[in-house]
């Protein structure tokens, strides 16, 4: 899959010079955080769109979200990087992902320019697909109603449903925030996992008799925190998700792993943490050893749920 952080042909986003226009494509645009049922079902259609009608497959989103550019302390909590995310558009056959940089800039973009500028002169969209609540331009003042107006080869999915209410990012979010994986996984189609690259830590697991793998976060407002057991690439593990309270110094979000019955490196790998079910909450004890202690106690606990 061909990854484009820039759209290069109008001056109206960019300085750079203007190119060839790209060749046509069918093009599914949105956030698609987390790539929950109803992102997989619009992707499912666009890549039979496009090869129905010969045209390249490709998506488009936005990086930040809009709502973290527009209001960041009541954003929603990314379910998924950016690296992820484009993981999932490849694994869904997807042949271009257009990554738009939202800044105050784009946000002023009418309605009217993001379908002339954008998706005719320099996408060459020939087939457009949304959500049926799809809303674009400056203000959200664009709906599907504009692209009809517009004349595109418009494709509206209408919402997906599970268990009588409506799929959504935030249904994925509320499910996690209170531990219930299994519900998170039926609305993802899987189970909830985070990546990141293993990096070397301050080897205080490693101190206190569990060594840790620790996973560089791209998840600065991760959707729950807590201890989890896990799978690390298939290995059985305990996960400790937060700010580790107990350990002087400044607060940092952090991923750790403690890999049960493993001895090799891991250092320099990219992994996926597949979190599967909530030990208990991030706690802060009074002492070193009490955390270890109760470290133990989780080890348990993880080592009894994977039997």
């Amino acid at each position: 899959m061909q990854v484009f952080r820039h759209i290069t042909s109008q001056p109206l986003l960019t300085t750079l010079p203007p190119v060839a226009l790209q060749p046509t494509c069918a093009l599914a645009i949105g956030n698609f955080d987390g790539m929950h049922l109803g992102h997989q079902a619009l992707l499912k259609k666009l890549t039979q769109t496009a090869q129905a009608l010969n045209l390249t497959s490709a998506v488009m989103t936005f990086e930040p979200h809009p709502r973290e550019f527009f209001t960041p302390e009541s954003a929603p909590a990314r379910l998924c990087s950016l690296r992820e995310k484009l993981e999932h558009f490849a694994d869904a056959g997807v042949e271009r992902a257009y990554v738009c940089r939202f800044n105050r800039r784009f946000a002023q973009v009418t309605a009217g320019e993001f379908m002339q500028a954008i998706l005719r002169d320099s996408l060459n969209a020939q087939a457009i697909l949304v959500g049926e609540d799809f809303r674009f331009g400056a203000m959200r003042a664009g709906s599907i109603i504009d692209f009809v107006e517009a004349q595109f080869n418009l494709i509206s999915l209408p919402q997906v449903n599970l268990a009588g209410a409506r799929v959504s990012s935030t249904r994925v979010r509320s499910a996690l925030a209170v531990g219930n994986f299994q519900e998170a996984a039926l609305l993802l189609g899987r189970p909830y996992s985070m990546s990141g690259k293993v990096v070397h830590g301050a080897k205080r697991g490693r101190q206190l008799g569990f060594p840790t793998a620790n996973i560089h976060m791209r998840h600065e407002r991760p959707a729950f925190t807590g201890v989890y057991a896990v799978k690390l690439d298939g290995l059985h593990g305990v996960a400790n998700l937060g700010v580790r309270p107990t350990i002087a110094g400044v607060p940092k979000l952090s991923l750790e792993v403690h890999v049960l019955d493993f001895n090799g490196d891991l250092y320099g790998k990219h992994v996926h943490v597949t979190f599967l079910h909530k030990i208990r909450d991030e706690v802060k004890f009074e002492s070193l050893d009490a955390l270890k202690a109760q470290i133990a106690q989780d080890v348990i606990v993880a080592r009894n749920f994977f039997l």
